[in-house]
């Protein structure tokens, strides 16, 4: 079959992800924890007035929190360190609007080292947040002075607890104590980010990972990662995001104008792309910090069921909320509807049946010559790559008797860029005929398709168009 644009879509595949990104990637899932003075007061956005003397968390638990997150299938957990209400979680040197003027250990306490510490217990990586607004701090908008005070705290937090797997920053910029809202000089932060901590990425309001666009857990039916470079602009971040505190935006849909950021038609302008992959951030309850009166709307396991499918298994990672109540304990509902999803991740992936079905394909071998037997094997040095110009794939597994399937995981090497554009799955009904499952477009990272729990001894994969050559890593069928 003859394309036009191959050379166009030669370049998009030239595009590839760093290291860093690729690991945190494969960390797929992550918690967040909102909590500062605001837990306190009932607020979303703190103001910056608040005394630290009301922040007094006494059966704070960050053991609790990590291995929430463990057993919820979460591999990282991110801590706001400070939110825009700009009190610090630990005893930073620079400001006294932290936990070292509160009642929380006598002024003894850090917080960040109780997490880093926690986190480590578990198995989890630690990320931190530092909001880049500060409604306290009275350099806020007076340009230079207050860098250098963002930079001092950056370099507290990236210096003092260990490995950091992502710095997480978002676009708010308001107004600070004095009427004035700060310019941000974002690249002398990244360069302080990279010679503090090369391993972490930069998301959201940086250059590593960009924010699926929304609050409320939804995801593009084509999610691309390969996209304009003006995307890692933080100014197109500030303008999605939230401008003040309101429910409504936290429930608000994906934007109409942002639905396709990486389409062969939508990337034919630009001169510059850059691999930007997406991260789903939602929280469980309709705030992002703790409300009792929001402990009768905590988000039930089939709904977190459905946010990790459809992210996850949309080629994102997914960022959970989870926030502490005034005591500094998650809340049960939170917990119990959490270990419910992680649960389900853990039996429901735990044996892929292609391990024990016959693999053929079309073509038969791929351009080294080798069977498509690799791809039962989660690893990006073992994948099956079709010959150049070869856009078509064919992959089917049959066993010997039927099977009962709910999902199927397919996994594009994205070391080799995002490549898949459309694909459709196929399998052997009750009249012995081939019936379509499932069409779709986009795979990336990492697709997850229901397949409706069909019982069959016979399914099929149709790679149907791909920028080049397709390089599939893994499927596996649950």
């Amino acid at each position: 079959m003859l394309y036009e644009g191959i050379k166009e879509d030669q370049r998009l595949v030239s595009v590839v992800p760093s290291r860093r990104q690729i690991e945190y990637h494969n960390l797929e899932y992550f918690c967040f924890i909102h909590f500062t003075v605001n837990t306190f007061t009932g607020s979303e956005w703190g103001s910056g007035n608040e005394s630290p003397s009301i922040f007094n968390p006494e059966e704070l638990d960050a053991r609790q929190w990590a291995k929430t997150a463990s057993e919820g299938g979460m591999k990282g957990l991110i801590l706001t360190c400070k939110h825009h209400d700009g009190f610090c979680l630990w005893p930073s040197k620079y400001t006294e609007h932290s936990v070292k003027n509160s009642p929380y250990k006598n002024g003894k306490g850090d917080i960040v080292k109780e997490t880093a510490e926690a986190c480590r217990e578990y198995g989890l990586k630690f990320g931190v947040y530092l909001s880049p607004w500060d409604r306290n701090n009275e350099s806020y908008g007076k340009g230079v002075e207050y860098d250098d005070y963002y930079i001092n705290q950056l370099t507290e937090l990236l210096t003092n607890y260990g490995d950091i797997f992502v710095i997480w920053l978002d676009g708010a910029c308001g107004e600070g104590s004095n009427g004035k809202k700060q310019v941000y000089d974002w690249q002398r932060y990244y360069d302080v980010m990279r010679k503090l901590q090369p391993n972490a990425v930069i998301s959201i309001s940086g250059p590593d990972i960009r924010w699926v666009g929304n609050e409320a857990g939804e995801v593009r039916e084509s999610e691309w990662s390969v996209v304009s470079e003006d995307m890692t602009d933080p100014a197109i971040t500030a303008q999605l995001s939230q401008q003040e505190d309101n429910e409504e935006f936290r429930n608000r849909p994906l934007d109409e104008t942002q639905e396709d950021l990486g389409s062969r038609e939508c990337l034919k302008s630009e001169e510059k792309l850059a691999y930007y992959p997406a991260e789903t951030d939602v929280s469980i309850r309709p705030g992002w910090f703790y409300h009792e009166e929001e402990d009768d709307q905590v988000r039930s396991f089939e709904n977190l069921k459905k946010i990790y499918l459809s992210s996850v298994g949309g080629n994102t990672t997914l960022l959970l909320n989870l926030p502490p109540m005034k005591n500094g304990k998650l809340h049960p509902t939170d917990v119990k509807n959490v270990k419910l999803l992680g649960d389900f991740i853990k039996e429901t992936f735990r044996e892929n049946l292609t391990e024990t079905s016959e693999i053929t394909t079309i073509p038969e071998t791929d351009v080294d010559g080798k069977n498509a037997d690799c791809i039962r094997i989660d690893d990006y040095e073992k994948v099956f790559k079709n010959k150049d110009g070869d856009r078509e794939l064919s992959i089917n597994f049959k066993w010997k008797e039927k099977k009962k399937l709910s999902y199927m995981v397919l996994k594009e090497a994205i070391a080799f860029s995002q490549r898949v554009e459309k694909f459709s799955i196929w399998y052997k009904n009750e009249e012995n005929k081939m019936e379509r499952i499932a069409d779709a477009t986009t795979i990336g990272y990492k697709k997850i398709i229901d397949l409706k729990g069909i019982n069959t001894n016979e399914i099929e994969i149709h790679i149907e168009d791909s920028r080049v050559a397709p390089i599939i890593s893994f499927v596996g069928v649950y």
